[in-house]
């Protein structure tokens, strides 16, 4: 018997050979060249049909549904869209609720009949809400109390139209607005059960678009097409298979389904993608939250037997927190996973100790590669603690210096990444994507990485002018458009600082022309933006900002100083 320890290059090699599972073979998407997955579905559509059983799927609080039937109820909303909305193949829905299981049923009912899902951020102000619904085009919302509530108070919004039906999830308080089971009652009176309509998608048709803060100005909706979304579902697949393929003997099956707990928003791409459409394929349980709470979250993985958790390195600190002071079982925990933003090597070693069984993993992604780009766990990713790990199989990574030029290993420069999971491009926006894109299929990221000799991804600053709080994208530009907005504030520059929990948490740098209370200041911006995008850290005073020769902001600078000023390290 060979004492070698196959690498993971030779792993992949064996894994995606002709006749293998996971082959890969020369394809488009979009009309650029990559490597797909020859076996993949050719749609979600596909992919929600061919993994019906009786096992456990949704479980919410006391209520349970199976594989079949969330398919079953997901047909039957998709009946409902196609029969009495006129949803037709590129009409948009917009889904804007809490982590309910109607979240999960509406995007698998709009996706099989080739609509588009608008993941709209369930944390939206009515001014953002109303811009996503315009924006996007949808011609129908389905929402739940809260959001339906802030609808509500787009009316008061000057020269503000939205020309949406509404649907109701869980609440009749609404009377424009009816109950979805109410609905679906009345269907199966009239008509009985029915199957999926025959309404089909497409590999290349537009699946869903889900907003993403840029550096200035609105969100952009980010569009991606079916074979996006599975070349991600794949390629984790994969991974997770090559993981266990390198271990020197396999792992026993576990005694239980596997399950993974739902603590991310699923209109975030690692909520809809990484936990809920991964879970699809793989047959896991998944078990949803309402809202984020350690000790309930604790709870819920030894009834539950949870297997996975995935979540921004908040949650997780929360959690190996909460694990030190409870003495509940949470040993069927195998993996804790997170993405987002990199977490501390500390907290990744914390992992390792404090749960008995389970590994920690991370990656890099974007919700405009569909969340996947770079994976490390286990092991690996103890040895490498501030890595983002190497390249997924079907994508490619290359860091280039200002004049576009590709840099050697340990070099460092703009992240660049092509392959099957880039999305289309930006929704209605065609000047972000000729920023975006560059010749040969090539995605600028907007971080400032390199890549060692090993193929090991350093992310280590950003170029996009972004605070990532806890996972949620914050646009500097939006904040500091507000700020300006203050009768008294004159200058604003917005930066990231440090923060032991989220990460990263809002600062900002004010020249003002008479001192603004800090209450005053956030009751004002309360009313232009949501509660998460409110600077936590502000700093005023009454003399100009730093600027450079040419007239720019020094951020950096006043980024540095308030560090200095907090004594937080960067």
């Amino acid at each position: 018997m060979s004492d070698h320890q196959p690498s993971r290059a030779e792993v992949l090699a064996t894994l995606t050979a002709p006749g293998e599972p996971f082959e890969l073979v020369a394809s488009t998407v979009y009309g650029r060249e990559c490597r797909f997955f020859k076996h993949a579905p050719e749609t979600l559509r596909d992919l929600f049909a061919d993994n019906v059983s009786d096992l456990d799927f949704l479980v919410y609080e006391d209520e349970r549904l199976t594989f079949a039937e969330a398919y079953l109820k997901s047909a039957q909303i998709a009946q409902l869209l196609v029969r009495q909305y006129g949803i037709t193949k590129g009409d948009r829905v917009a889904i804007s609720m809490r982590n309910y299981p109607e979240w999960v049923l509406s995007f698998m009912a709009v996706t099989s009949i080739g609509g588009i899902a608008v993941a709209m951020n369930s944390l939206w102000r009515p001014d953002e809400m109303a811009y996503g619904l315009i924006d996007s085009g949808a011609k129908v919302l389905l929402a739940d109390d809260e959001r339906l509530s802030r609808f509500a108070q787009i009316e008061n919004i000057p020269e503000t139209r939205v020309d949406v039906q509404t649907i109701a999830i869980r609440t009749s308080a609404f009377p424009n607005s009816p109950e979805l089971s109410l609905l679906l009652d009345e269907q199966a009176g009239e008509h009985g059960v029915l199957d999926m309509p025959q309404q089909r998608p497409e590999a290349e048709d537009d699946a869903t678009i889900l907003y993403t803060s840029g550096s200035t100005g609105h969100p952009k909706g980010v569009v991606s097409c079916h074979k996006n979304i599975l070349a991600a579902l794949m390629s984790w697949e994969l991974d997770q298979t090559s993981a266990i393929a390198m271990l020197p003997e396999a792992p026993s099956p576990p005694p239980h389904q596997a399950a993974t707990l739902l603590a991310v928003p699923l209109f975030h791409a690692t909520g809809s993608h990484a936990v809920y459409l991964a879970s699809y394929r793989s047959q896991r349980k998944i078990v949803s939250m309402y809202k984020w709470d350690a000790a309930l979250a604790a709870q819920l993985i030894e009834v539950e037997k949870i297997s996975s958790f995935i979540a921004p390195a908040a949650m997780t600190g929360d959690l190996v927190q909460e694990a030190a002071r409870t003495q509940r079982d949470l040993s069927t925990l195998a993996s804790v996973g997170g993405g987002g933003a990199p977490r501390a090597p500390e907290q990744v070693r914390s992992i390792e100790k404090t749960f008995a069984n389970a590994l920690p993993g991370t990656g890099w992604g974007m919700t405009e590669t569909n969340a996947i780009g770079t994976g490390i766990g286990g092991m690996d990713y103890l040895e490498h603690p501030e890595s983002s790990g190497r390249c997924s199989a079907v994508m490619e990574l290359k860091v280039i210096d200002d004049q576009g030029n590709a840099l050697a290993a340990g070099e460092r420069g703009e992240l660049l990444i092509r392959g099957a999971a880039v999305f289309r491009g930006y929704w209605n926006r065609p000047d972000a994507n000729d920023e975006t894109f560059l010749p040969g299929g090539w995605m600028r990221t907007g971080d400032v990485a390199y890549l060692d000799d090993e193929g090991y991804l350093y992310i280590v600053d950003r170029i996009k002018d972004l605070v990532i709080r806890g996972g949620e994208n914050i646009g500097c530009g939006e904040v500091e458009a507000a700020l300006l907005e203050h009768p008294l504030v004159q200058e604003a520059s917005v930066y990231a600082v440090p923060d032991q929990r989220l990460g990263e948490e809002v600062g900002t740098t004010l020249y003002v022309s008479s001192s603004v209370t800090e209450s005053e200041l956030s009751g004002f911006l309360q009313e232009r933006l949501a509660k998460f995008k409110i600077p936590r850290y502000i700093h005023q005073q009454q003399t100009p900002l730093p600027r450079t020769a040419s007239g720019k902001i020094l951020k950096r600078d006043l980024r540095e100083e308030a560090c200095q000023r907090l004594g937080l390290a960067q």
